[in-house]
């Protein structure tokens, strides 16, 4: 029987609703054990607190107990209080008695295993064994197993059984999950692999020299664009198709599938990605060195990762991965199907930001953005200057930056840099959404941070382009389903270092005013404090931010 419980355990967690499973026969013991270790190593601790972390101590430790799936949104910390729900779910990890998985980052190794671990261990008394690797250690093994996630997803899909099924695994980040799945599964083909498959077949050695003269030719004719990356042409395809035909003896037409165990690995996965429907074929152009690499790879991974999970129970856990708590359009682009969900709300004291949401900006696809965005640039520059600190101006169109970084570092000088680290205490840093991605966690946190547009996939991009092509084969919402949810993600990511100042965020694209999805932008912005005025005291200290909380 499922019972809903109304839970406060103490002052510092808020009132809540929680579901635990009631059975007269296997009380809830260890979701009580955890309860109280945890809320007593916290009051020790005696620092500033995740609100939320007794709630999922007992929501993981019931999924340990139950070995049931669950989907946690930890909500878009700031970069302070990131990974500190880490501690809600090695508590019940270390004091289970059995065996589980702990799939994280090499760099959230090294932190678990320096500071988080050794501090709980003693603080529980446990000796429960923790190992490090891509392989089980041993058969009967019952501690913790801490691993990558490129070495598991590895194992999943390759069924090298290095980890054994069944055993619950706990999987933190998945926000990027969707990502290291695309990158697996896609296979690239480069210059050295054309030999490889000419001495593996070779009295065909005629034609795969031809059909590369053809598609090098063809390739190099296409317009530069800033991507360097094309979906194959038709006839590009054809090509591909003939040699295809060519080495295996067999018309793709017939239905028959071909034997490509002769070939070299790289090429039977290429192959494989060919024949299937459900694949994207593109290729990248290096025109300084005159080459191009071959890829194909998986539309959307549901359907690859629909398999996977039924292997082992899991805990998936993840920022903000989905703007409703049980998150339906995240389950259907990972392939979940009907799984416990829990959303947890940010922070409204600790996670504020101002936002600075100007109207009458002309849209971004106009020739009268550009020199607006510019003058609202300028005018944030003078505003902010009152105080020190770095500025991040996030620009994800590649000319628009260059065109920015040109001529603010003729009016600001060596303050502006392009993409670099190395910044001056009151630098303005000018930078694309990966760039920023990749270095926002050693880079100071900024006082203010311009986003020019929204972090859109450009149907420019050859690869966006293709997959929106698919979702509209398929009748399905393209923009809702794929666009929408990654321009939310970077832009809450991207955001996350201006909450450790309580910081201005300026968001210069006024499509978040006039366009239908722009309460989900700002609902997934949330807390903040929304302005549409800029004065110097909002990068000084505000009195009383709360007061000024816009729910979106």
């Amino acid at each position: 029987m499922l019972v809903t419980l109304a839970h406060q355990s103490s002052s510092d967690e808020p009132f809540e609703l929680f579901a635990l499973e009631s059975n007269p026969d296997n009380p809830p013991v260890i979701e009580v054990e955890v309860h109280q270790r945890l809320r007593a190593f916290l009051r020790e601790q005696g620092e500033p607190l995740w609100p939320h972390h007794l709630t999922m101590g007992r929501l993981v430790a019931r999924a340990l107990r139950l070995e049931r799936s669950v989907l946690i949104q930890t909500g878009a910390l700031s970069s302070t209080h990131q990974g500190r729900y880490r501690l809600s779910y090695l508590v019940p990890v270390l004091m289970w008695p059995g065996p589980v998985i702990l799939v994280v980052s090499e760099a959230i190794q090294q932190r678990l295993l320096r500071v988080e671990i050794p501090q709980l261990r003693q603080w529980i008394q446990t000796h429960k064994p923790i190992r490090t690797g891509d392989s089980w250690p041993e058969e009967n093994f019952q501690g913790l197993l801490i691993t990558s996630p490129e070495r598991w997803i590895a194992d999943r899909f390759a069924q090298q059984k290095r980890f054994p099924s069944g055993v619950l695994t706990i999987i933190d980040g998945v926000d990027d999950l969707e990502s290291q799945v695309l990158d697996h599964l896609t296979t690239c083909v480069r210059a050295r692999d054309w030999e490889d498959l000419m001495l593996a077949c070779p009295d065909k050695s005629d034609l795969i020299r031809n059909i590369r003269v053809q598609l090098t030719h063809s390739v190099f004719q296409h317009p530069a664009n800033p991507y360097e990356c094309y979906v194959l042409e038709p006839s590009e395809y054809n090509w591909l198709l003939q040699l295809h035909e060519g080495l295996t003896g067999l018309a793709l037409s017939s239905g028959e599938t071909p034997d490509l165990g002769c070939f070299p690995e790289i090429w039977q996965r290429f192959w494989q990605c060919f024949i299937s429907e459900s694949s994207l074929l593109w290729v990248t152009v290096s025109r300084q060195f005159g080459q191009f690499s071959l890829h194909g790879g998986p539309i959307t991974v549901a359907d690859s990762l629909a398999t996977i999970w039924p292997k082992q129970p899991v805990v998936l856990i993840g920022s903000a991965l989905d703007s409703e708590s049980e998150a339906p359009t995240y389950r259907q682009r990972v392939g979940l199907g009907d799984i416990t969900s829990l959303k947890f709300a940010p922070d409204r004291h600790h996670e504020l930001i101002q936002l600075y949401l100007p109207d009458g900006v002309p849209m971004p696809n106009t020739v009268q953005f550009q020199p607006a965005l510019l003058h609202e640039i300028r005018k944030l520059l003078t505003v902010s200057a009152v105080t020190q600190g770095v500025t991040v101006l996030l620009i994800g169109d590649v000319p628009l930056k260059a065109q920015i970084g040109s001529i603010l570092a003729s009016e600001f000088g060596s303050r502006v840099q392009v993409e670099k680290t190395c910044l001056d205490d009151n630098g303005i840093l000018i930078t694309g959404w990966q760039f920023w991605h990749r270095h926002q966690d050693v880079l100071p946190a900024p006082r203010l941070l311009v986003v020019a547009t929204l972090p859109i996939p450009s149907l420019e991009d050859p690869i966006v382009a293709g997959r929106v092509n698919y979702y509209k084969r398929h009748r399905q919402d393209w923009f809702r389903l794929y666009l929408l949810p990654e321009a939310i993600n970077e832009l809450q990511r991207a955001v996350a270092p201006v909450r450790d100042n309580q910081g201005v965020v300026a968001l210069l694209d006024s499509r978040v005013i006039h366009r239908s999805y722009g309460q989900q932008i700002l609902a997934a912005l949330s807390p903040l404090a929304r302005i549409n005025y800029l004065d110097p005291t909002l990068f000084g200290q505000v009195d009383s931010p709360t007061d000024l909380i816009d729910d979106g």
